[in-house]
């Protein structure tokens, strides 16, 4: 019987195998994280070398966000589906295989004179790479839920989930180290003249800094190829027992399973899986409320992330210390100063969450973890946005306060929702849909980023006066604080704990619920009925 074995899974110890698996599913996310904080250094250099130093038109910046992002939800909802149809191993290896194959393109896209056709050229790579990335997410969360143990099971996807922060490090510190190159080989002088003249070598400067992100995730391809069907695919939806056995003997030391499945003959099929479908009155009556609030939270905490992040160039250039208007900007500090300031938000705010909730997921729960952290950014948001036009913007000493307080922001993100928005939905679903219900939420959170990203662009796309830009920062700020009390209102109310449990347990209380109210309710027909029975016979 399966029942054996997934509970030898749950109680299995902490293993070699586990952390493998963190490194070896945690590379899609590291390259997500290194293309969405390297495409904003990116993008000043682009300004620079095809725009002549002036910014890039709305309409196209807003086009290079969101088409990545588009390509990323497209692949989540396909890719998640192609999970639990033909299994997660299979597609796990193709999206690693798109993810390098695209950065690389993304690096050679053509044209080096017309920037029309750059743009293009760029817009369609990041599109395939997004696919890739998108198909990561439900794959690397679904693969890692289903090896883990249940009592380390949120530690271990968090820790997946956490590669994103070496990503965003790492894509800091790549971008950083060939500006710095590229300025020391002879690229952009000192004098004001040598400034203005944008180096031919810029133009390979940005497309190298693209395709180093693929290095890492090439490297795991090897071991990705090697990783065996995770066993509750193997025995819950193919229903070969003895194969999910076999593969994880492989691969962990399981207990008290060999005897059962391979010195004695093999036993009678499991019982199929109950014969509804996806998105039948019976799914959405056992699982229709918890797609709803995985769906909605992972929307609602990307409109937060990705607006914060595009802020937080805004918040820099305001209260940097250099004036952008005194001194003409080089094209490799331009590019530099953005991804400094990535790395000391990554390494001050986003990393150290990303760990906190890793050490903290299984002892104080997802729920509690996911309201906490969209409190504490809607309070930062409310203490920032409320008195900003006349506090924080008026006064140069607070300007070290306002900065660690917008820190504050990204460290709650991850030590909260960020990272919680991608647990839940691998726990709660049964195996035969973990894999596409997370892509549908994960899908949804893509929408959110797109919400987030390209309405802020529109929204600051005309900046007539210093005071409606102040106007606009503020009000920002308080429907950021908006969304984030909208979170904990559908956490509190629609979103259930899944920690200490397995995910069978997960996948069956809502049907352990039902079968208990139908029996309470044949009870009171029952009553009824004698009691109108001995009523007549009266």
């Amino acid at each position: 019987m399966p029942i054996r074995l997934l509970s030898s899974l749950d109680a299995a110890r902490i293993q070699w195998y586990h952390f493998k698996a963190i490194i070896v599913a945690g590379m899609g996310l590291f390259t997500d994280a290194y293309d969405l904080f390297c495409i904003a250094p990116v993008m000043k250099m682009i300004s620079h070398v095809y725009y002549h130093g002036d910014s890039i038109n709305t309409a196209v910046l807003s086009t290079s966000y969101a088409i990545a992002l588009l390509g990323t939800a497209t692949g989540q909802l396909v890719f998640g589906y192609l999970g639990d149809r033909v299994g997660r191993r299979r597609v796990y290896g193709l999206c690693l295989i798109i993810m390098i194959l695209s950065s690389f393109g993304c690096g050679f896209s053509v044209c080096t004179t017309r920037r029309s056709c750059v743009m293009v050229s760029l817009g369609f790579f990041r599109f395939i790479l997004g696919l890739g990335i998108g198909g990561d997410y439900p794959l690397s969360a679904t693969i890692m839920s289903e090896f883990a143990n249940k009592r380390t099971r949120g530690a271990f996807i968090a820790a997946v989930f956490s590669m994103q922060g070496l990503g965003i490090l790492v894509s800091s510190a790549v971008t950083m180290a060939v500006c710095v190159a590229f300025k020391r080989g002879g690229g952009g002088g000192g004098t004001e003249a040598e400034k203005e003249e944008v180096p031919a070598e810029a133009d390979l400067a940005w497309r190298l800094i693209l395709m180093i992100g693929a290095l890492p995730a090439a490297l795991t391809f090897y071991w990705r190829m090697l990783m065996p069907e995770t066993a509750r695919y193997t025995a819950l939806v193919e229903n070969n027992i003895v194969q999910a056995a076999k593969d994880m003997e492989r691969v962990m030391s399981i207990t008290d399973i060999s005897d059962e499945t391979t010195t004695e003959p093999p036993p009678p099929p499991p019982p199929l899986p109950p014969s509804y479908s996806l998105f039948s009155l019976r799914f959405l009556h056992l699982h229709g409320r918890d797609l709803f609030a995985a769906s909605v939270n992972w929307f609602l905490v990307d409109v937060v992330f990705y607006k914060s992040n595009l802020l937080l160039s805004q918040i820099f250039s305001h209260y940097s210390d250099k004036s952008s208007s005194s001194t003409t900007e080089n094209v490799y500090d331009a590019a530099f100063e953005v991804a400094e300031l990535g790395a000391i938000i990554a390494a001050c705010s986003t990393i150290p969450g990303y760990w906190f909730t890793v050490y903290f997921i299984d002892k104080i729960g997802r729920v509690k973890i996911q309201i906490m952290g969209f409190f504490f950014m809607a309070v930062v948001y409310l203490v920032a946005g409320i008195p900003y036009t006349w506090y924080w913007s008026k006064h140069e000493q607070t300007k070290t306060g306002f900065m660690v307080l917008y820190g504050l922001v990204f460290f709650f993100s991850n030590f909260g929702p960020n990272t919680t928005t991608f647990i839940i939905p691998a726990e709660l679903f049964p195996a035969r849909f973990r894999s596409t219900c997370h892509g549908i939420s994960g899908a949804a959170g893509k929408l959110g980023a797109i919400v987030g990203t390209v309405g802020f662009l529109w929204a600051t796309k005309n900046k007539e006066e210093d005071g409606d830009d102040l106007n606009r920062m503020r009000a920002a700020f308080l429907i950021l604080a908006g969304v984030c009390i909208a979170g904990i209102f559908v956490t509190y109310f629609f979103t259930r704990e899944t920690m200490g449990r397995s995910l069978e347990e997960n996948e069956h209380e809502h049907e352990q619920v039902n079968n208990d109210q139908s029996e309470d309710e044949l009870e009171i027909v029952d009553m009824q009925s004698s009691a109108s029975t001995l009523l007549h016979t009266q």
